[in-house]
């Protein structure tokens, strides 16, 4: 016996098909609504939904009326202190990204914070400049106004302006109309466009992003004077025009970064490594930037050493400007995949954090809060606002709990542009830059995900690698596009060639598996069962007959076609000789029809005016040869067909057609309610195919098709073993 007594259960219960089921069954009809009710529900106003639209508007209520001062100000506090540190070092850095003066990212680590405080529902996201972003925009700029003597874009608004607030108005335009599309996916309620962004394809293009910005910022790190080009392939065009130049670096910004690189590794690993036992993780890159900052003004290193410093920094705010009508029209399609990246890699990152401190977070919402906060931003001259993922862990490791922290940290930018912005001025920018490359290390890092996917799954593998080269090559704008044509082509590779498979009985039981799984395993005899897992519809119809056809081992039609022509040939016999070598009929068949009759041959075999039923299976007069059948049944299991089109009817109507007319039985089992019904409203069934060809279970229509042979004459041929048959208080027919 068996080792572990196993519950038993014993189900006594007729055998149903789908038209005995559903006369037993009394069903309840019920009134679906149509698409005009859920219109009229969505603009129903009552006072709750005005309160719940009113607190989903504004997060900040739900959160501020649970704030824990004793427990949770603290940790804001020094949370709010050391992400603000961070957040000016990182401002100032990928403000070199965007092609622009470092103390316009100061403002981005200021403005957006302001509105992202009161609308946002992520309590632990760090808002502000974002690398991949910053390098996104900075392409923009850079095609508006190239600088180095070439001339900018003919956009009205430029005249009179100086280069550099030429790129401040080309970056906060952009931002703006960034802005304006996530405002309006987020009004339109259309947050999930962000679920077709994969978690495999956001980690290739960041990967992607990571890269180019590498190659961005080569040069400041070797003091180059690059020109920065743009488009397809520019990035092999940048890193030829660096290896040109190579000789000329400049030592004293090498030796820097380096060292600074160095430095700043170290430590962040170390703040890793001691998580808990720090208080607050060690502000390396502050630290670092006021060492240098010292260093580079004691030793002069300027005029000295030649080098690039950050050089003049705006004091204080400038009265709010309007977009450039001009420049929305120059940079829209930029402007989407922007307003799509930003939000995507912000909503995955506050995903993380929420479901770590057991909170939700609303797509929607936090559509409309980027999306007012960039608008909010861009009035004010800031560049496109997101989260760093490395700020973001700052803010979350050192104790902040609410969006407080974040305030905190605006708050700390906002003292350096009043008050300290003229200590920066001497501040090499190859320091910055080595800043932004130390921070790509987690983006870099997710290439060990590769050999992860290629084992686990291939597809997604092909999207990671799919985007990543896309995204360098082509640029991120197109990478991203590519990216997605890729990842939508796998869902469709899926569900186009599905593993099929056919099913045995597993014995004393009702359950049916693959025939190949297992070792005992017993397979009816003149019965297929045929499972294809995913939905049938236009793409993948034909490829479900070919399976079927390589599953039953012959093709129907031909079958079909080769028994029509016998019949032909048997008719002219019998003309012929009165005397069949199978007995003496006397009757003679009046007129046989024309052998060429293009119609016979798909109709099913036509035995009126026969005097007798052929079995296509014995040997036949006349040397005629017939390919055999030995299947009298065939069951397809629909139990994992979620849909099904009107093609894909209309291919099974006639896949079912050719099986019934060589006389095989077809049993349809565990079809979809909904698709049942859809066959119903689509004239699937006539006098061929009847609906007593469905069943709720698999073992509903192999119990079936076992009473329904044993009423044949030959009987005897179906006689089940007792060692592998069915469990017998299964089998009782009632």
């Amino acid at each position: 016996g068996m080792a572990t007594w196993r519950k038993q259960y014993v189900v006594a219960r007729p055998v149903y098909s789908e038209d005995s089921f559903v006369e037993q069954q009394e069903k309840i009809c019920r009134q679906r609504k149509t698409p005009w009710d859920h219109i009229k529900l969505y603009f129903t106003c009552d006072s709750k939904r005005v309160k719940n639209a009113a607190l989903s508007l504004l997060p900040i209520i739900g959160w501020m009326k649970i704030y824990q001062v004793r427990k949770w100000l603290l940790g804001d506090v020094v949370s709010g202190i050391s992400t603000g540190l961070v957040a000016i070092m990182q401002g100032l850095a990928f403000s070199l990204l965007a092609q622009l003066p470092p103390s316009y990212g100061l403002y981005t680590a200021f403005f957006p914070m302001l509105t992202y405080f009161f609308l946002g529902t992520s309590r632990h996201i760090s808002v502000g400049s974002f690398p991949v972003l910053s390098l996104m925009v900075g392409q923009v700029v850079l095609r508006l106004v190239p600088g180095d003597g070439k001339p900018p874009a003919n956009i009205t608004g430029f005249e009179g302006l100086s280069e550099d607030h030429q790129r401040v108005l080309v970056a906060s335009s952009l931002t703006f109309l960034m802005g304006i599309f996530q405002l309006a996916m987020g009004v339109l309620q259309v947050g999930f466009v962000v679920v077709y962004l994969s978690d495999t394809l956001v980690s290739g293009f960041t990967t992607a992003a990571a890269i180019h910005i590498l190659v961005s910022q080569l040069k400041f790190v070797l003091g180059l004077n690059v020109l920065s080009v743009n488009g397809p392939l520019a990035i092999i065009d940048t890193l030829e025009k660096i290896f040109v130049q190579i000789t000329s670096t400049n030592i004293c910004d090498l030796v820097t970064s380096i060292v600074i690189m160095v430095v700043v590794f170290i430590v962040k690993e170390l703040n890793d490594k001691y998580k808990a036992k720090l208080p607050v993780p060690i502000p390396i890159e502050v630290i670092v930037t006021i060492i240098s900052c010292g260093i580079s003004y004691g030793a002069n290193f300027e005029t000295r050493y030649n080098v690039t410093v950050v050089g003049k920094m705006v004091k204080g705010y400038e009265s709010p400007m309007a977009p450039n009508l001009d420049v929305f029209r120059e940079s829209a399609v930029e402007a989407f995949p922007i307003a799509i990246v930003g939000f995507a890699v912000a909503f995955s990152v506050a995903k993380v954090y929420s479901i770590k401190h057991n909170y939700t977070i609303d797509g929607n919402q936090e559509l409309i809060a980027f999306g007012v906060s960039n608008i909010f931003g861009a009035a004010f001259r800031s560049f496109a606002a997101s989260t760093a993922l490395s700020r973001t862990a700052v803010q979350e490791s050192s104790g902040g709990k609410t969006q407080i922290a974040g305030l905190i940290s605006a708050m700390m930018a906002m003292v350096v542009t009043l008050a300290l912005g003229f200590l920066l001025e001497p501040l090499p920018r190859s320091v910055l830059g080595a800043l932004v490359i130390v921070n790509l290390k987690g983006m870099l890092m997710q290439v060990r995900e590769i050999p992860y996917l290629w084992r686990r799954d291939k597809l997604d593998c092909v999207v990671w690698v799919g985007t990543c080269v896309g995204a360098i090559l082509l640029g991120l704008d197109l990478g991203l596009a590519v990216g997605l044509g890729v990842e939508l082509l796998t869902v469709v590779f899926r569900t186009q060639f599905p593993r099929c498979s056919v099913l045995a009985n597993i014995p004393g039981t009702d359950m049916y598996r693959d025939h190949k799984d297992y070792m005992h395993i017993y397979e009816i005899k003149g019965v297929k069962i045929f499972r294809m897992p995913s939905p049938i519809f236009f793409a993948n119809i034909e490829f479900f007959k070919d399976k079927l056809t390589e599953a039953v081992g012959f093709n129907p039609l031909r079958v079909l076609k080769k028994r029509n022509k016998a019949l032909t040939k048997i008719k002219i016999h019998l003309k012929k000789s009165e005397h069949m070598t199978k007995g003496c009929y006397k009757n003679k068949p009046e007129e046989s029809e024309d052998a060429g009759n293009v119609e016979e041959l798909v109709l099913p075999t036509d035995f009126k005016d026969l005097p007798f039923q052929i079995d296509w299976n014995a040997d036949l007069p006349g040397n005629i040869s017939i390919p055999r059948v030995d299947l009298h049944t065939l069951i397809l299991d629909f139990s994992a067909v979620s849909f099904m089109d009107i093609s894909a009817i209309k291919g099974l109507r006639t896949a079912l057609k050719e099986y019934i007319r060589i006389e095989v039985d077809v049993y349809i089992v565990a079809c979809d309610v909904y698709i049942l019904e859809k066959l119903h409203s689509t004239m699937f069934f006539d006098e061929e195919i009847h609906t007593s060809m469905f069943f709720p279970t698999l073992h509903d229509a192999v119990l079936h098709v076992q009473e329904k042979r044993k009423d044949c004459k030959s009987g005897n041929h179906w006689s089940i073993q007792s060692d592998g048959g069915f469990a017998p208080a299964t089998s009782t027919v009632h």
